[in-house]
């Protein structure tokens, strides 16, 4: 048999949120908000979580709306505690594949090109998803699922309900996504690709454009289904994005424009400092005398003078960028903390050269604390979206070096489009002028840095976004009252 979902991850998330609404007639239930939820891609399991918390910890009860969640992670032990009679759990094994090794379910164990396996693996859910709606006393009204999952999309048009496509990335994304799947054999050999279509009509090179697409090959039949999946979601019910209306709202509206309705939501950030969400469950460790320490040198240097470096869980620097990247670091003559990843080492002599100013942290780091520390002005980033809006909504500076997957995108949205951050350098195999990176840093932390002050307004605008009356709040409403409609039509 193969492992159980209950307490795997699967790649990024399976956010499957149905909701369901009570069919026992005129009696009104004091049932939390309920949809359901199954996740499996490693990137956007959190988000997926966040947003089944949502309705119930901003108190939608009285929505006659139930939550089935789909759990397959031991971190969502925390939501289950929280809210024991609003979520139910379905447990499925994950699906063998031959190109998959024993026991891997996370594309964070095999690589990005483990995407199209495990997809084509979480496929095979299908029948047995089915099954359970079909069994079920008080099946779901609706499927939110990810956007890897577009096979999901055929699924809720055999069960006649609407599938909603969540994305934990933005809607400017989406709109290239769109875009690129729908028209792949014209596009792969292009070494331009031009949107004009889109508001401020970007274009990207060929080897900037999302990984997923360029690895694209219309001969393997594992890859059309991929294909697939993508395409199905502009033919979704609705969609969901992590996203909020200042960041995003002209690609938010395009996307509302091409489907033809009004349901594209945005109801990021789904997690903010200091809440429940996953913000706060990625910065638990049990080295709290490690996270003390660093806190401890935080608090000892001046406002938004120390840059935070770091790639992401999945990004190892080779030994010729990790030189380079050091020598910038040390001749910008400023703060910094720089998190490096097991097997990567700074070159001999870094540490004790930069003495106090700077702290290297070797494997895990309570990213959210630092960001969200006084102290903290800039994060240099592979943009990956997650690291984005952690940054946003600390206030952070992002100081981009874009490297693969939908980065290249998400460092034109915040760069180019608005003015919120700043290029050090781009792709993963570049080695990048060390000199430069030093004038780049020591510029970008000045003070009255244009992209500095941007990045703290938009801090705020994120925070305005989720309070009452917000517009990911009003969204968020929005969703809900669609899922209760579902069950009244």
């Amino acid at each position: 048999m193969g492992p159980s979902l209950e307490w795997r991850t699967v790649n990024k998330p399976f956010l499957a949120h149905t909701s369901t609404v009570d069919k026992r007639g005129g009696h009104q239930q004091n049932s939390c908000g309920h949809g359901q939820l199954s996740k499996s891609l490693q990137r956007s399991r959190n988000k997926c979580e966040d947003l089944a918390r949502q309705p119930v910890e901003q108190g939608i009860h009285n929505s006659r709306v139930q939550s089935h969640v789909w759990l397959t992670y031991p971190s969502s032990t925390p939501l289950l505690s929280a809210h024991p009679t609003c979520i139910e759990t379905l447990v499925l094994e994950f699906p063998l594949h031959p190109s998959l090794p024993p026991g891997v379910e996370n594309v964070k164990d095999i690589g990005n090109l483990g995407n199209v396996p495990i997809i084509n693996a979480l496929a095979k859910l299908h029948s047995p998803i089915l099954h359970w709606f079909n069994s079920h006393a008080s099946p779901p009204v609706a499927i939110i699922s990810d956007f890897f999952l577009g096979w999901t999309h055929h699924l809720a048009h055999q069960l006649r309900i609407p599938r909603i496509t969540f994305y934990s990335s933005g809607a400017f994304l989406a709109c290239v996504s769109d875009h690129l799947w729908l028209n792949a054999d014209a596009l792969l050999s292009s070494p331009v690709v031009s949107f004009p279509h889109l508001p401020k009509a970007p274009s990207f090179s060929a080897d900037h454009l999302p990984s997923v697409f360029r690895h694209y090959r219309g001969s393997d039949p594992e890859w059309r289904f991929v294909r697939d999946c993508m395409t199905a979601n502009t033919l979704s019910w609705g969609r969901v994005f992590n996203t909020f209306g200042a960041f995003e709202r002209e690609y938010v509206e395009h996307l509302r424009s091409q489907m033809g309705h009004h349901r594209v939501w945005s109801v990021g950030p789904l997690v903010l400092p200091g809440g429940s969400g996953s913000l706060n469950r990625g910065n638990s460790n049990p080295d709290s005398a490690a996270t003390d320490a660093v806190l401890g040198w935080l608090d000892g240097c001046p406002d938004g003078t120390v840059v935070y470096v770091c790639f992401g869980s999945q990004k190892l620097l080779k030994p010729n960028q990790v030189a380079a990247l050091a020598s910038g670091l040390e001749g910008s003559g400023g703060r910094f903390i720089w998190v490096m990843k097991a097997g990567s080492l700074p070159p001999d002599g870094f540490e004790e050269r930069v003495g106090e100013r700077g702290k290297v942290i070797k494997g895990w780091a309570p990213q959210v604390s630092i960001l969200s520390h006084r102290a903290v002005g800039g994060f240099l980033s592979h943009c990956g979206w997650n690291s984005l809006m952690e940054a946003l909504v600390c206030g952070a500076m992002i100081l981009a070096w874009p490297m693969e997957a939908d980065q290249y995108v998400n460092a034109m949205l915040l760069v180019d489009h608005l003015g919120a951050a700043v290029r050090v350098c781009e792709g993963d195999e570049t080695v990048p002028d060390s000199a430069e990176v030093g004038r780049t840093i020591a510029k970008a932390m000045s003070e009255d840095f244009p992209q500095k002050r941007r990045a703290k307004e938009l801090r705020d605008e994120a925070l305005g976004a989720v309070l009452p009356g917000g517009t990911s709040s009003r969204d968020l409403i929005g969703l809900v009252q669609e899922l209760v409609q579902q069950r009244q039509v």
